[in-house]
């Protein structure tokens, strides 16, 4: 069995786009509602999780719909289609509202930003299972998100030279470029993706999965329930980080104009040198030891940042393994989640996915702000350091989710390599 390294590429092309995206959003957004707005920690925190809410509701809506949907063009094409050029539009306004200092009118195109990424976000990510054997996710799931790092990084770099200084800066020229970056790759995804011809068929029915009314048994569905709650803790963590790494790197560190890009850059770099090698390792070690391994060293990195009062080049060692860390957590955690799906049902599943990541995404940027506001901003690595703990522990308890090939699919060869 092998793994179509070609196309595999091309639905990456996606995820993309989607990190391009929420790589800008996390690193402005913060900005301009502390230099324009005026908003304090706990306030702008709830501003940024305020995405979060909407796809906690929205993305297993619209994994949901996507398994539903049937198209000339596909089940997950139109809703990819769709959302970026809803998401292009909004990025468009963004910076135009801000200038204008309409809080109203800056909200407005907020949410139709955040509408049209929660719209599309599923069905992109179901696309993957949708064309690739179980067997082999692990290693499709590190080329998908290696393609997520290569948007997160260039969107970084063009920060990091292009980023705006002063009292009243301009984001439009970041916003544009990163619209474009969204909009070619979306294209050439379309045009060389054929979802309806690459699409696995269904499994058939077996007499287990009759009577069982196609339910996971208790076991199975316990270690869902685990995968799904370790999620929402390590994002807990993480995208306390992430969320307010532009401010702390600011207000705590000293640090100006596009600076602070190039320490995640670093992130994101480690990230891309790690994500096959991580898969690799998936494949004899099993996914949820590689699990365990990559929140030990994430949970690592974040303590040992949270001993310096300023910027060292020891953070370039620290955010590299955090890279790391969360390559080997994210190319096998939502393969372990679709893994005890059906193909008929995997939008469904990366619905549940979305929904646990999304829900610490919406609690986090509160809590951590509330302790940013009025604790201090050294709160910010020891508060990860703690849910990244916990999801060892969660993790820890999971006895379903590895790829466990059956004997036909160990004898099948991908016909379309």
């Amino acid at each position: 069995m092998k793994l179509n390294l070609k196309r595999t590429f091309f639905v990456g092309l996606a995820f993309l786009s989607i990190c391009a995206f929420w790589q800008l959003y996390d690193y402005v957004i913060p900005l301009i509602l502390k230099e324009r707005f005026h908003m304090n920690e706990a306030l702008a925190g709830g501003v940024m999780a305020l995405d979060n809410v909407l796809a906690l509701f929205l993305l297993p809506l619209f994994g949901v719909l996507s398994d539903r949907t049937k198209t000339p063009i596909g089940r997950r094409m139109p809703f990819i289609l769709g959302g970026t050029a809803g998401a292009v539009v909004a990025m468009a306004l963004i910076p135009l509202t801000a200038s204008f200092g309409s809080l109203g009118l800056f909200f407005a195109a907020l949410g139709l930003a955040l509408l049209s990424m929660s719209s599309y976000r599923s069905p992109a990510v179901a696309l993957m299972p949708d064309v690739t054997e179980k067997p082999l996710r692990s290693k499709a799931n590190a080329i998908i998100n290696l393609m997520g790092s290569v948007g997160g990084i260039l969107i970084l770099a063009v920060i990091s030279l292009a980023a705006p200084k002063g009292d009243n800066p301009n984001y439009l020229p970041l916003f544009l470029i990163t619209a474009g970056v969204m909009v070619l790759s979306v294209a050439v995804l379309f045009f060389t993706t054929p979802e309806n011809k690459l699409r696995l068929p269904e499994a058939p029915e077996t007499a287990g999965d009759k009577a069982s009314g196609g339910r996971l048994s208790r076991p199975e569905l316990l270690s869902l329930c685990l995968i799904l709650l370790s999620v929402f803790l390590w994002f807990m963590g993480y995208n306390a980080v992430t969320t307010a790494f532009s401010k702390y790197a600011k207000y705590y560190w000293g640090m100006e104009g596009g600076a602070p890009a190039n320490t995640l850059i670093v992130a994101q770099a480690a990230a891309i040198v790690a994500y096959y090698p991580v898969a690799l390792v998936s494949s004899k070690l099993g996914r949820r030891r590689t699990i365990l391994l990559g929140v030990a060293l994430l949970g690592l990195a974040f303590v040992s940042a949270a001993f310096f009062k300023s910027f060292t080049p020891w953070m370039f060692v620290f955010f590299s393994l955090a890279g790391i860390a969360w390559a080997a957590i994210n190319v096998n955690s939502y393969p372990m989640v679709v893994e005890l799906s059906k193909n008929s049902n995997v939008g469904k599943y990366t619905g549940y996915y979305y929904a646990f990541s999304m829900s610490a995404q919406v609690v986090t940027p509160v809590l951590s702000g509330l302790f940013l506001e009025y604790v201090g901003y050294w709160t910010l690595f020891p508060y990860s350091t703690i849910f990244v703990a916990l999801s060892f522990v969660t993790m820890l308890l999971v006895r379903h989710g590895d790829a466990k090939p059956s004997a036909q699919e160990i004898v099948r060869q991908d016909n379309e390599a």
